[in-house]
């Protein structure tokens, strides 16, 4: 039996509470245990982007966070990106542009994209890309993705 730590947070603007193996991810917190399928485990590594999410703000590859550090923290994923409209203007984007094939990458790379330009609604080409370095897609080549970045930017201004 593996030692439980309680945990509460704000999960896409809820208090959300568990119960959670001391030894679990942040990713398989989200999955498991909030059922929230949108952040993927890939490499596990930190290294394909898939996972990522929003703590506090700042760009997660939740695989590598603890999950009993989530207590206390503001999570937002993919899942968190609806609107009373609908999708937000990253996902509409996505989808317009074509920035989607297998889908696998899809959820972190649009929550990186959603960090980038919560930072930076006037972004640029290179800053898009350098951005985007850490999310790995092995189907779209990226341009249609830095294509849709660009287009959800100029739909914020």
């Amino acid at each position: 039996m593996s030692l439980k730590v309680e945990i509460e947070l704000t999960l896409n603007g809820a208090t959300a509470r568990a119960s959670v193996p001391a030894h679990w991810s942040a990713l398989t917190a989200l999955r498991q245990t909030f059922d929230l399928a949108g952040a993927k485990l890939a490499c596990g590594e930190g290294e394909c982007g898939s996972c990522t999410v929003i703590v506090d703000g700042e760009s997660v590859n939740s695989c590598l966070m603890p999950a009993v550090d989530l207590n206390g923290r503001t999570v937002r994923t993919v899942e968190g990106l609806w609107t009373d409209d609908g999708v937000d203007p990253v996902q509409r984007a996505f989808i317009e542009k074509g920035a989607v094939q297998c889908g696998f990458c899809t959820p972190g790379m649009i929550m990186q994209a959603r960090y980038l330009l919560d930072r930076n609604s006037d972004i640029t080409d290179a800053e898009i890309r350098r951005g985007l370095e850490g999310n790995v897609c092995r189907c779209t080549g990226y341009t249609k993705i830095v294509d849709a970045v660009i287009t959800a930017a100029r739909a914020a201004a």
